[in-house]
């Protein structure tokens, strides 16, 4: 029996990392990069100056309409009327059991809204907000008519400011501004998801690349892969769905109560609610290796010769030397000192729940 092949898609940014000799790989149906000069290197890249980051596959859906607040408020854990224009703010959909559809970032205009989700969820989550559409509102899906490039690291600011022509010291952590990069107009935010200082430029599709070129060839900027950005946000404590977050899981058991409102309705907040009642059973920790092995997703973990969860993502720590990672446990293992065993290669492995982030970077919070 053949099978069809799925051909990945392609950012408009393709070219430019062949041109930086990029090795690719198939990342939720699309060809991104996963490394340039090697992981470890481009980490340490974004720690100590600037990194450039294509994220042009990433979801973006505008919602406006009179009733469009009220519609996102029944559909997003967080609570979208504490922000005010020009500010964004982070939380879940959920279903109706409470679990985890998506994380995203939803962001305020003076007329509507931008919600940013996650490549592999978005036509989940597309399909999801169309399903419960109400009079009053419209969706705009602009995923493949945006790229979208971030920059970060301590030097992102000043490295960025010479091109842009907004102020971005008046742009605030979770904040954001319309303005022009290199020319261009576009969406500049400052969020991040690397623990650094750093700016996301949402820009037309198929002009981006000249601000790509521009920026990456800074003498103090790198390109940076999937590889990186993910050793980058595991030392920065940060989930990423698929791992920490999934439809199996709710945001409380991955340590995500601060972004669930429950004295305001949404989809799941009634489940979320009695099971909170009852007591979370599981919590997200991060865990630092004592010795020098390195733990992987899946892995198994164990406290007092009694298995009590797994890893939900590990890896070699450039930073801090050792092996790290974040695990779903019991919920009274969450304290800080606990000792906990990680079987690998059936071997039990040392390590100890420890105070998230593990590395703490150069971003602005509130």
């Amino acid at each position: 029996m053949s099978t069809t092949q799925v051909t990945p898609q392609r950012t408009a940014l393709y070219d430019c990392h062949l041109e930086a000799k990029a090795k690719m790989v198939d990342f939720a149906g699309w060809e991104m990069p996963i490394e340039y000069a090697g992981i470890r290197k481009e980490h340490e890249a974004v720690r100590g100056s600037a990194g450039l980051f294509d994220l042009s596959h990433m979801g973006e859906v505008f919602v406006s309409g009179a009733s469009a607040l009220d519609y996102l408020q029944g559909l997003f854990s967080n609570d979208l009327t504490k922000i005010e224009v020009g500010k964004a703010q982070y939380g879940c959909m959920c279903n109706a059991q409470g679990r985890v559809l998506d994380d995203m970032i939803i962001y305020r205009f003076a007329d509507k809204w931008l919600v940013v989700m996650n490549a592999s969820n978005r036509e989940k989550i597309v399909a999801w907000m169309q399903s419960r559409l109400v009079a009053g509102v419209d969706l705009d899906d602009q995923s493949l008519r945006t790229s979208l490039i971030a920059i970060q690291g301590p030097k992102a600011q000043q490295l960025l400011q010479p091109h842009v022509d907004v102020d971005l010291e008046k742009i605030p952590y979770y904040g954001f501004s319309q303005g022009k990069t290199c020319g261009l107009a576009g969406i500049i935010s400052r969020t991040g998801y690397t623990g650094e200082d750093g700016f996301e430029l949402y820009l037309p599709w198929n002009e981006a690349a000249s601000v790509w070129r521009t920026l990456v060839s800074l003498p103090e900027v790198e390109p940076i892969g999937l590889g990186a950005r993910d050793t980058l946000r595991l030392e920065s404590g940060y989930a990423l769905y698929g791992h920490e977050l999934n439809e199996e899981i709710t945001p409380l058991d991955a340590s995500l109560g601060w972004v669930v409102k429950l004295d305001k309705d949404f989809v799941g907040r009634d489940a979320l609610k009695d099971y909170k009642g009852k007591g979370v059973a599981r919590c997200l920790v991060g865990l630092e290796m004592e010795g020098r092995t390195i733990p992987r997703e899946g892995y198994t973990l164990h406290h007092n010769s009694r298995q009590v969860g797994q890893v939900t993502s590990g890896t070699f720590s450039p930073t801090l030397k050792r092996g790290i990672a974040l695990g779903s446990v019991e919920t009274a293992l969450r304290a800080v000192g606990t000792e906990i065993e990680v079987e690998i290669r059936g071997r039990h492995e040392r390590a100890k729940v420890t105070r998230l982030p593990f590395v703490k970077g150069s971003v602005r919070r509130a």
